[in-house]
C-alpha cells in the first residue's frame, strides 16, 4: 500500500485528491499557540460539516502577529463585517478563489472545503479561506562514485532538495507563500533562492549567477499537485492550498557549480534520497511519491 492510500489519497495521472479527511490540521497542540489552547477532538467520521456533531465547540484562536494586521493579513471580518472581501474571487492582487472550487461562506466567513479541524479563526495564516503557496520539488538522480545512477529493486534513486524548517525542525520542500500579485512560477523561484540557496546572503555577481542557474531549471516544469494541503496551521475558517511542480535536474550538474545553502526561515538544506519511510512536513510526502512516479524512480 502507497502512503498514498494510507492517507486517504487517491493517486492518478495528474492529480492528487483528497479521498477522506485532513489529519495533520487535526493536531491537537497548535504550532506556536499556548500551552492551553488545544483544538476541539474531532473524530474521523465527524470531520465532514454534513455529519451532525452537535457538540461541536471549535477553540477560536488567531496568533497575535496576525491580529498585528501586517501586509500579508486580512482585517478580522467577524468584528468589522462591513470590510470590503470578496470571498470565491480575485479581491484586487488577492486571490481568494480556491483550487478545491468554490467555497462555503458560513457567518460571513468561509468553512474549510474538507471539513472539521477543532478551531476556529486563522490561527498562524493571515488570510481568510485560501491560503497560497507554491512549493518546487528539485530532483536529480543518486549516483555513485563512478557516476552511475544509484538503483534500487531495479529502479533508478531520486534525491530532492529539502530544507528544514526553523519553526517546527521538520524536513519540508524550500516552498512558500505566493505575495499578492504574484504568479505561482515566480515565487517557486524566489523562494527556492532565499531557502536553499541563500541569495539573500551573497555577493551580486554570485547572485545573479545562481538566479540563472534557477531561472534556466524552472524554464520547465512538471506540475504535481494543485489543491489543498492538510497542514497544521490550518483551521476551519482558513487553510493552506499550493501547487507544487517538479523541476527535474537530468544530468545531476546544473546545482554542481555551488553549494546548497540553507537561509531565510530555514535551518538547514540537503539533498535527500526519495523514499516512502522518509516523513516531511504537512502533505510534501505525497507530493515527491507523485514525482516517483511521474519519474519511474524506487519509492
Amino acid at each position: 500500500m502507497t502512503q498514498f492510500a494510507k492517507r486517504g489519497f487517491t493517486l492518478s495521472q495528474n492529480i492528487i485528491v483528497f479521498a477522506m479527511n485532513h489529519v495533520k490540521a487535526r493536531t491537537p497542540c497548535y504550532p506556536g499557540a499556548p500551552q492551553d489552547v488545544q483544538r476541539f477532538s474531532v473524530p474521523d467520521n465527524h470531520v465532514p460539516w454534513s455529519s451532525d456533531f452537535a457538540e461541536y465547540a471549535p477553540v477560536d484562536y488567531t496568533a497575535a502577529a496576525v491580529l498585528k494586521m501586517p501586509v500579508w493579513a486580512d482585517v478580522d471580518v467577524r468584528k468589522e463585517p462591513s470590510s470590503p472581501v470578496l470571498f470565491n474571487s480575485l479581491d484586487g492582487k488577492v486571490n481568494r478563489c480556491s483550487h478545491t472550487g468554490p467555497y462555503a461562506i458560513v457567518n460571513n466567513i468561509p468553512r474549510n472545503p474538507i471539513g472539521r479541524t477543532g478551531m476556529s479563526g486563522r490561527g498562524l495564516l493571515g488570510r481568510w479561506g485560501p491560503n497560497h503557496a507554491a512549493d518546487p520539488i528539485v530532483t536529480r538522480w543518486k549516483r555513485d562514485g563512478t557516476g552511475q545512477v544509484v538503483k534500487k529493486d531495479e529502479k533508478p534513486v531520486l534525491e530532492f532538495v529539502s530544507i528544514q524548517r526553523s519553526d517546527s525542525g521538520e524536513w519540508a520542500l524550500p516552498g512558500g507563500m505566493v505575495d499578492a500579485g504574484e504568479n505561482v512560477s515566480a515565487t517557486m523561484k524566489r523562494e527556492f533562492g532565499e531557502e536553499a540557496l541563500s541569495t539573500l546572503d551573497v555577493a551580486e555577481d554570485e547572485r545573479v549567477r545562481i538566479e540563472q542557474t534557477i531561472s534556466d531549471l524552472f524554464q520547465h516544469g512538471t506540475e504535481v499537485y494543485r489543491g489543498y494541503v492538510d497542514d497544521p496551521r490550518n483551521t476551519d475558517n482558513a487553510w493552506m492550498e499550493t501547487v507544487a511542480m517538479n523541476f527535474h535536474d537530468e544530468a545531476g550538474d546544473a546545482f554542481g557549480k555551488f553549494s546548497l545553502q540553507a537561509g531565510d526561515d530555514a535551518k538547514a538544506v540537503r539533498w535527500q534520497e526519495v523514499a516512502g519511510s522518509t516523513p516531511l512536513y504537512a502533505s510534501h510526502s505525497m507530493f515527491v511519491e507523485k514525482v516517483a512516479t511521474i519519474r519511474n524512480a524506487h519509492f
